[in-house]
């Protein structure tokens, strides 16, 4: 995440582009790969030191996961005005050292995708990651392709992309010169018929690395959503989707979000960038920009993938508010080499998260039991991570000492802004909530101020009650569990923290299984058999057993189709029916073997935890708060 300055687009020529000095001109040939390579050349602005460090960033906004994307640069090189070599030195992964610095006018050097380039240290994330096909697809993300001179960030950037003539460029940014052929050099060497140029510019650093583009055949649609123009730019190698079938699917949560944020949205224009794959997945998500958004899923039908589509678009195109109008300095003045961490992820992404599923229920795209079971599987989740540390303290340390902990953001963070919305709306009767509340922070400082992590606490309190302040200080700033069974029943909603039942089980315990690689592709296996329930016990699986069919019915890949499959199948167990495994395990020669398990269905006694459902006896104040929560205002 990151806060960035919109800056006016006109048409500028190419001629006057070549003029300005104090600029970094960035140029790279999409038709040129070679072993998914690229080869990418800078000139400079004027550099006034005698050394200077060149940088690929070490970390970006929104992964809050280290990347090192310099590890993927080779051959770099820096030269003066007359083309002779400067004495560069390599200082770390993500930087260089040039000498004689202030005759520096050009740097080359060429890159490796990260998707399909193996290096040493940190895994990058997907959809912050590149990737070059030649005559299929490019994914640009610009902090994988571009880096900056220290000190010089705030320099602005002109961008010259040679593409294929049948390529086209998906994102956030406006190209000042776009689909026009290159131009001729003299009349023994005409233009290349079969190569466009698209020139974008943009004002600092900031804001380049916030604009990913994904380059492919066209497939595009558009969407009107209030004064904003959303882009819809997809790839997907087998078209088992179309970017009209995504624009139909989620258009509807769009125009629901433009009234959930007051019917008119921060931005003039958006771009949602859909990368498809249909190689195996081990993980896949989406990564948020301010002005668009850059999703890597397994290639599925649109059906397959209706609702988590919509959950994503929903979640990512509510980064427009934050951090785009509400953020603090150390977002705004993000260091991409040294970074430090807010405390306040709470607010810019469990929030957003929160919203995501919130705008849902209110607008109808949802019912309210799905919205509770949405709930309940966060308070589910989030029991998996500490419970016992402030939540600003894993924020602030997320990078490293509460790095597995940051997806709790997700689950945690979304049931504090749930907290948060029920006490403002029973504070207020109902008139006040979360979405008043963003929008008064927004008010109070926008995209260009940044408020300090420390006075956050004071701001909002300030803006509502004592109360909220109090919440915020012992519940998110604190150590102490959300308060469930106080807030739920604010709403008419009855709640249960804990309780034991009996009943059939697949006898697959998370803690038993593992993902193992079969021919390429992600598979549950058996880690320790001894984590089993009784059910599992009783079919004797081994450590290693890799489950392949369950009750004569394959297992689907790793994907929303898995979840989809379980789901199915604990629904059909019957106590004293068969359940029957279908597992590949290793004979005494290493080979992979089937085996078949059989047992009987039996009840298997369980916790239940946070149980929730709508109290029928519900007062007609619950009702009211009930309804201001979960119904659009008035």
């Amino acid at each position: 995440m990151r806060t960035i300055f919109t800056i006016a687009i006109c048409c500028i020529t190419l001629a006057s582009f070549s003029q300005k000095k104090n600029q970094y001109q960035y140029s790279v040939d999409l038709t040129q790969i070679k072993d998914d390579k690229l080869f990418v050349e800078l000139k400079t602005p004027a550099v006034t030191k005698d050394e200077i460090v060149f940088y690929l960033p070490k970390i970006i906004p929104g992964t809050y996961a280290i990347a090192d994307y310099g590890r993927y640069v080779s051959d770099f090189k820096a030269f003066d005005k007359k083309g002779k070599e400067l004495t560069v030195e390599k200082i770390n992964d993500n930087g260089w050292k040039i000498k004689e610095a202030k005759r520096l006018t050009k740097i080359s050097y060429w890159i490796d995708d990260t998707f399909d380039t193996e290096k040493s240290g940190a895994e990058i994330f997907w959809p912050a990651g590149t990737n070059f096909e030649e005559g299929k697809d490019v994914l640009l993300n610009e902090a994988g392709f571009f880096g900056y001179l220290d000190g010089l960030k705030e320099v602005p950037f002109q961008m010259t992309i040679t593409r294929p003539q049948d390529f086209y460029g998906s994102t956030g940014l406006v190209a000042q010169r776009t689909g026009e052929p290159l131009p001729k050099v003299n009349v023994e060497k005409p233009e290349d018929k079969n190569k466009r140029v698209d020139i974008y510019q943009v004002e600092n650093y900031d804001r380049l690395v916030d604009s990913p583009m994904l380059y492919a055949k066209a497939d595009t649609a558009i969407i009107k959503v209030g004064n904003a123009e959303v882009l819809i730019g997809s790839y997907s190698p087998n078209q088992k989707i179309t970017a009209k079938q995504i624009a139909e699917n989620v258009k509807e949560v769009l125009m629901a979000q433009k009234e959930y944020l007051g019917g008119k949205l921060p931005v003039d224009k958006y771009a949602f960038m859909f990368y498809w794959t249909d190689k195996p997945v081990n993980s896949y998500g989406a990564l948020e920009h301010s002005y668009s958004s850059m999703y890597y899923m397994p290639e599925q039908t649109i059906e397959q993938t209706k609702q988590q589509l919509r959950d994503f678009a929903a979640h990512e195109f509510f980064h427009i508010v934050t951090p785009l109008t509400i953020h603090s300095e150390e977002i705004q003045f993000f260091d991409f080499n040294d970074p430090k961490m807010s405390k306040h992820l709470w607010l810019y992404e469990g929030v957003t998260e929160y919203f995501a599923g919130n705008v849902q229920v209110k607008y109808g795209l949802i019912t309210k039991e799905r919205y509770l079971a949405v709930l309940k599987q966060k308070m589910s989740i989030a029991d998996n991570f500490v419970d016992d540390v402030p939540f600003t303290d894993i924020s602030k340390f997320t990078l490293d000492k509460y790095h597995d902990q940051y997806f709790n953001v997700y689950q945690k963070g979304a049931l504090i802004g749930m907290c948060l919305d029920i006490k403002l709306r029973k504070l207020s009767g109902g008139k006040y909530g979360m979405q008043n509340l963003i929008f008064d922070l927004s008010k109070k400082y926008g995209k260009a101020q940044a408020f300090k992590d420390e006075e956050l606490f004071d701001v909002i309190t300030k803006l509502t009650y004592p109360e909220i302040g109090e919440f915020l200080k012992t519940y998110v700033g604190g150590n102490k569990p959300l308060p469930f069974e106080e807030i739920f029943p604010l709403v008419g909603v009855k709640y249960e923290r804990e309780k034991k039942i009996a009943e059939p089980s697949t006898g697959l315990d998370q803690k038993a299984i593992t993902f193992i690689p079969i021919d390429g592709k992600p598979r549950i296996a058996i880690k320790d058999p001894s984590q089993l329930n009784e059910q599992g016990k009783s079919l004797n699986f081994k450590e290693g057993d890799v489950i392949d069919q369950i009750n004569g019915e394959k297992l689907p890949d790793l994907g929303p189709a898995l979840g989809a499959f379980f789901d199915k199948l604990r629904k059909s167990l019957a106590v004293g029916n068969t359940l029957s495994y279908v597992v590949l395990r290793k004979n005494e020669s290493g080979e992979m073997k089937e085996v078949e398990l059989k047992a009987p269905i039996i009840n298997v006694e369980k916790k239940l935890k946070h149980l929730v459902e709508f109290d029928a006896n519900a007062t007609a104040e619950q009702l009211a708060v009930q309804k201001a929560w979960l119904t659009p205002s008035n």
